[in-house]
């Protein structure tokens, strides 16, 4: 059985489940998606989304840290709360026989997360310490630089797990206010699979989530990728270069040309082996170990961007012909040998995207998230394996927005 949606309604609110039943194995996977609830609300105090979720990961106020995870330990159930850009997530799995026992936990944490300050100050103690020794990641730190000149003036500016500063000022006021704006039915989208019927399932999410008020919605913010071709470049004791680099990508994540950047994404730079970048940049001059760019295409935001390492002597080189194969890649297209590879790749590595359950469930949700049918990936591979090379290269040719390269490099 593939996905569908569905909804059920809880406190007047009707909620989308995304659901997929499985009767391979006796679980239950579920995730409680809060949309446009991820650090794209952090407002001006940087990690406040990822503190939240690290703050839900640490049990109830009535039992405790240790005593809540062994609890979940005690029947291998598994609860875990995430942070991306758009969205928080809480994921729930287990065994079928203890699917109530699971949920019941769930519903305490959910009513009675750990607000308590030796808790926060743990976590905070660990993430300082996390973000301490990022301080010699060096490509973490051009990646981090990079983001703040595409994204300058949004949240994406900012890295999800903030600074040292922004982390130190967060007060346990901040989480529960953010926790009590993200988990609100308004925002929430379920997303469900496993060995289950729906009717059950629907019984079982009302009494789950029937004290979660619905008071706010949260808005969906757009981000725009600068296309001021910058170069920020910061001097640190390396014994390499590390170089990042990115430019805008316009499209939205709905539109019906998306398989085309796909293909022409995987030749550029996504492929490893056989890319433009790596051919050019390893194969044929020994610049780099690896070169990878690809272009990332999300509800709130599209760009395309890569990155590569090479020797401190050959910095420049490589940024200069990162530029020319970007320029020549939009000026002059690709080959029938570069797009037939691409088709075979893409079309013969379709069933290991689809294998396990949370992989479906995972498709599915972005699927509707998107606002596409379920059969969209099915249809998009339709439309690769008859893409022709001259729509492919006119395609290419019309977004000649990615020739304007920003670069974010640590070298010493």
């Amino acid at each position: 059985m593939s996905a569908t949606v569905k909804q059920i309604k809880i406190n007047d609110i009707e909620i989308p489940v995304v659901f997929e039943q499985d009767k391979n194995l006796p679980i239950l996977n579920l995730q409680l998606v809060f949309k446009n609830s991820g650090y794209m609300q952090d407002k001006n105090k940087s990690g406040l989304a990822s503190l939240s979720a690290k703050l839900l990961n640490e049990g109830t106020k009535e039992l405790g840290s240790t005593k809540f995870a062994q609890k979940l330990e005690d029947s291998a159930i598994s609860l875990h709360s995430s942070v991306g850009f758009e969205t928080f997530v809480i994921e729930l799995s287990s065994i079928k026989d203890v699917n109530d026992k699971a949920l019941s936990l769930l519903k305490e944490l959910l009513n009675d997360p750990n607000y308590d300050k030796k808790v926060l100050d743990k976590i905070k103690t660990i993430k300082t310490g996390s973000l301490k020794r990022k301080e010699n990641d060096f490509d973490y730190i051009a990646s981090k630089n990079l983001k703040e000149i595409l994204f300058e003036g949004t949240p994406l500016q900012n890295p999800s797990s903030g600074s040292i500063e922004s982390i130190e000022e967060i007060k346990l006021a901040d989480i529960k206010k953010f926790l009590d704006k993200v988990i609100d039915l308004n925002n929430l989208i379920v997303v469900v699979g496993g060995d289950i019927e729906f009717d059950e399932l629907s019984l079982k999410l009302k009494k789950l989530l029937k004290d979660i008020k619905a008071k706010n919605t949260n808005k969906f913010k757009t981000v725009k990728t600068s296309d001021k071709a910058q170069v920020k470049t910061l001097k640190k004791e390396t014994q390499q270069a590390y170089i990042y680099f990115g430019s805008p990508f316009e499209t939205t994540a709905k539109n019906e040309d998306n398989y085309k950047a796909k293909v022409a994404s995987f030749i550029l730079g996504g492929s490893g082996f056989g890319s433009r970048l790596m051919e050019e940049i390893r194969v044929k001059r020994g610049l780099a170990y690896s070169a990878y760019g690809y272009v990332s295409i999300n509800k709130s935001h599209n760009y395309f961007t890569g990155y590569l390492q090479t020797k401190l002597e050959s910095a420049d080189e490589a940024k200069e012909l990162v530029s020319q194969i970007v320029n020549e890649f939009v000026n002059k297209g690709v080959t029938q040998e570069e797009l037939d590879a691409a088709k075979n790749f893409i079309l013969g590595s379709e069933p290991l995207r689809t294998e396990t359950l949370s992989q479906r469930l995972h498709r599915a949700f972005t699927l509707f998230y998107r606002g596409l049918e379920f059969d969209h990936s099915q249809k998009e591979l339709e439309k690769i394996q008859s893409l022709n090379l001259d729509d492919l290269n006119e395609y290419i040719k019309s977004h000649d927005e990615i020739k304007k390269l920003s670069f974010s490099i640590v070298r010493k």
